[in-house]
């Protein structure tokens, strides 16, 4: 029913997805615990050492999944995608080489002394510790893009013997793919650290419980979530018009820009028909792609599909060069109406809060908690459009994702290990839920919290 290739790619899939639900909320967080820290050095208020302990606490619980996670995806490297491996080890293997000598080990051994050192360092050295915790995690994951980005945009390599080899580090460290994709990949991480601190900070106001520390942690966590949702956006909109120059064919896919168009309209929505490669209606603004894309609502050329699958065969030959336009228009949509909900509640947030009018608002605050699961829905399908907007291929323009697969392994074994890691990652994720969830019960205070009825249930329990 299923052949290698397909299987390949739905198992790696799920397990970048899966991982990815960890690795946001480790890189804002370490950044909010070691900002908390700093603030509790230069005021030497007791609240803010407690908001990073209690804060810091999920983030190892989140951290530790992280690494799990993570570890996993690196095997799928040598056993379902050997001939990418071949192909593109010499190049792949560098950054990673370097993302374990320089952020993991700087991440974990700092890590250890964050736990342990809360009453043997003084609250500055503390508060280094920590800073170097939060270096070592982004330095981790700008190497991690560093090896991405090359499969984004090949630089600094020549071809030898049928394989991708480096020729210029300084190019691939310096591609012009990084910069944009680190920056909105840190800033959303913070946006989701900062969307979990308000959810959890809504639920215990709403129970009444630790007003004075819930009420400070859902104000630092609506702050940060409108700045470093902000930021991330107009990070995202630099990525944009530096894809459109070096995979126009994501960009136009992202539009369903089917013909060629200056200037080029943005589609809000849109009724998709691929077979006759065409929208049959949409609801479109003038000149709005051109100017995402170019920073003009009156000129600014953005190329078709047609045009672009034409070049595409010239160059490389006969194939089909157009990704899933129907999937990554409408999860690019996703992705940008979650983040617009969270930035526009977390603006809300402020104005009430400015008006001493949130905390006892009820109803906001269920609002606000149920903000939770948005930031992973917008990373996830963030993720989606970055990398299946270049399909046909796995390092753009080289290898296509046909040719990356491993020959040797077949589709019962992918099928077999799909479903044992599918089991494993479900376990993990209940013990991780369970540990997070009791956590965050007990507060900041270490005591488990309960609803005014709970309460007096367990009152008479006892």
């Amino acid at each position: 029913m299923f052949e290698a290739l397909d299987l390949a790619r739905l198992q790696f899939a799920l397990t970048s997805i899966y991982h990815w639900l960890f690795v946001p909320f480790t890189l804002g967080m370490t950044v909010i615990v070691a900002i908390l820290e700093w603030t509790y050095v230069s005021t030497g208020k007791e609240i803010y050492k407690k908001m990073a302990k209690f804060w810091g606490k999920l983030f190892l619980i989140n951290f530790a999944m992280g690494v799990v996670t993570g570890i996993v995806q690196e095997f799928h490297f040598g056993m379902n995608w050997s001939e990418y491996s071949r192909f593109m080890g010499d190049i792949f293997g560098a950054p990673l080489a370097l993302e374990a000598l320089t952020a993991f080990f700087l991440e974990s051994t700092f890590m250890g002394a964050w736990i342990f050192g809360w009453e043997r360092l003084s609250k500055k050295a503390h508060a280094v510790v920590a800073t170097l915790v939060a270096i070592g995690t982004n330095l981790s994951a700008f190497w991690i893009l560093v090896a991405n980005s090359f499969m984004q945009h090949p630089v600094g390599y020549v071809i030898n013997n049928g394989r991708a080899e480096m020729d210029n580090f300084a190019a691939i460290v310096s591609n012009g793919y990084i910069p944009g994709q680190f920056a909105h990949i840190a800033f959303n991480g913070s946006m989701t650290a900062g969307v979990i601190i308000m959810a959890v900070s809504a639920w215990h106001l709403i129970r009444k419980s630790n007003i004075d520390f819930y009420r400070t942690s859902i104000k630092w966590g609506l702050v940060i979530t409108l700045v470093a949702g902000t930021l991330g956006a107009l990070a995202g909109h630099h990525q944009g018009q530096y894809v459109t120059k070096e995979q126009p064919m994501k960009m136009a896919a992202m539009e369903a820009l089917w013909e060629t168009q200056n200037p080029a309209p943005f589609s809000l929505v849109a009724n998709i028909d691929t077979a006759k490669q065409e929208n049959t209606s949409a609801v479109e603004i003038p000149g709005g792609l051109s100017f995402l894309t170019q920073n003009s609502f009156t000129s600014g050329k953005v190329e078709g599909i047609k045009d672009l699958q034409a070049k595409a065969e010239a160059e490389y030959g006969p194939g089909n060069y157009i990704p899933d336009v129907v999937a990554i228009f409408w999860t690019f949509r996703v992705m940008v109406v979650t983040g617009s909900i969270m930035l526009l509640v977390a603006f809300i947030g402020l104005v009430l809060n400015a008006k001493d009018k949130l905390v006892e608002n009820k109803r906001f605050l269920t609002i606000i908690f149920w903000m939770l699961p948005l930031p992973y829905i917008a990373q996830s399908t963030g993720w989606f459009v970055a990398e299946a907007g270049r399909q046909p291929w796995l390092v753009y323009g080289l290898q296509t994702t046909a040719d990356g697969v491993s020959k040797a392994v077949g589709a019962p074994e992918i099928m077999t290990t799909i479903i044992g890691f599918t089991a494993v990652y479900i376990l993990a994720a209940i013990a991780a839920i369970y540990l997070a969830v009791e956590h965050i019960k007990k507060g900041p205070d270490g005591q488990t919290i309960y609803h005014v009825e709970e309460k007096e249930e367990a009152r008479l329990w006892n």
